[in-house]
């Protein structure tokens, strides 16, 4: 089953497989799936011809994939441009919800890079 270019896992529940689209998660497939009255259980391959159109007709009205990262890309460009803080954090590669930086912060910020003790080989003498 394809949707937008993106084929959908066979084998994984219909629920799952829809997560695959960028813009879509547990909840909106659920909502998506209620919509368009197909069981959550159902494999992408059991899917029936009426029921796929039904899904496929109900997800291209969400904002999804490019369109949406396209959008987000923008709203970050827009933070950087008007030199708000939140895009200040953005350019910088540091959280921009407030969490702190003196700990944690690794997803962000990358691996941890152990220093020397800061003494010059001449100091050794």
């Amino acid at each position: 089953m394809r949707i937008l270019g993106i084929t959908l896992p066979e084998e994984k529940r219909i629920e799952i497989g829809l997560t695959v689209l960028y813009g879509i998660g547990r909840s909106k497939a659920k909502q998506v799936l209620g919509k368009a009255k197909v069981p959550f259980g159902i494999k992408p391959k059991e899917i029936t011809v009426d029921q796929e159109n039904a899904i496929r007709k109900i997800i291209e009205e969400f904002k999804i994939e490019g369109d949406l990262k396209r959008e987000v890309a923008g709203n970050i460009k827009r933070l950087k441009d008007i030199k708000a803080y939140r895009g200040s954090r953005h350019q910088r590669g540091l959280p921009s919800r407030g969490q702190r930086t003196k700990t944690n912060a690794r997803t962000r910020r990358g691996a941890k890079k152990t220093m020397g003790t800061g003494r010059k080989i001449a100091d050794k003498k």
